[in-house]
Formats: C-alpha cells, structure tokens, sequence
C-alpha cells in the first residue's frame, strides 16, 4: 500500500542526535518530490516524549537511528512496538552501524526496514525515495529478512 500524499503530505520524523544529518537528511527529502512535512528530534527521550504527547501528529514514517543518547534507537524501537497507540507507525532504522547485531535485533523487535546511513547526497535520496515508495507494503505483508536490509 503506497500512502497517497494527494491531500496529505507524509508526515515523516526523524530521530537523530547528530545535527549535520538531521540537516543533511532534511536537504535530501526537500530535494524528492513527495509531499512530506518533516519533523525531527535529538535523540530518543525527546522522540518518546514527542510521541506521547496527548493528540500528537504520529509520523506516517519514522526514520529512527540507532545509537542516541538518553534513550537509544532500539529501546524506542520497542518501546514503540509494545505501545498500543504508537505500534502501527511505520519504523525505517536509520543508522552507521553495519553490525549484524544491530540489523538483527532491530528486525527481531519490528523495524520495517533497515538503512545504513549514506554519505553520498544522491544515494540518500535514493534511499528515502524507495523507503517512501516501498515502506508502506510491510503494513500488510509480512515481515521478510530478504528485503529488511536496504543496500544502497
């Protein structure tokens, strides 16, 4: 299912403590052509809390990295996925980590899919233009580790 930005544009979030790729990434969305707003925090206590505010705007995607202070990426990850309002948002880790533990686990506790972060301004938008086109297929198919890892 591809998310009709026709009369809504996305509503994307970013989690990320590093400033330079909250920017970088921001450049890269603004530079595709889909109707998204973005919106981005710190690290992983601002996005808990963002997320549990009462009538929050819940992202239609949520690019969520990994290692963050307060509160890592994998502990929101399932913090998100054990949460009965917050469960169904759609998660695209984010992150530089290559490890096969962290690709492993973030699969393991419900990530839809998992980037590892480019340094090429092209291939990031290459990368958000799939997760946004692709993503919204693992709402109703199952999860398959063959397509979880995004190689860019």
């Amino acid at each position: 299912m591809k998310y009709d930005t026709t009369h809504n544009p996305l509503l994307v979030l970013l989690a990320d403590d590093d400033e330079d790729d909250r920017n970088f990434f921001k450049e890269a969305i603004d530079a595709l052509s889909f109707k998204t707003t973005v919106e981005t925090v710190n690290d992983g206590q601002e996005l808990m809390d963002y997320l549990n505010q009462p009538n929050a705007s819940l992202p239609n995607l949520l690019f969520l990295d990994l290692n963050m202070p307060r509160k890592n990426g994998l502990e929101c990850l399932q913090e998100i996925r054990r949460n009965k309002n917050l469960k169904n948002i759609s998660i695209a880790i984010y992150s530089t980590s290559e490890a096969e533990k962290d690709i492993n686990e973030s699969f393991i506790h419900g990530a839809n899919v998992y980037i590892k972060k480019p340094h090429d301004f092209n291939k990031l938008k290459q990368a958000i233009s799939e997760v946004l086109n692709v993503n919204w297929q693992y709402h109703t198919n199952p999860l398959n580790r063959e397509n979880f890892l995004m190689v860019v």
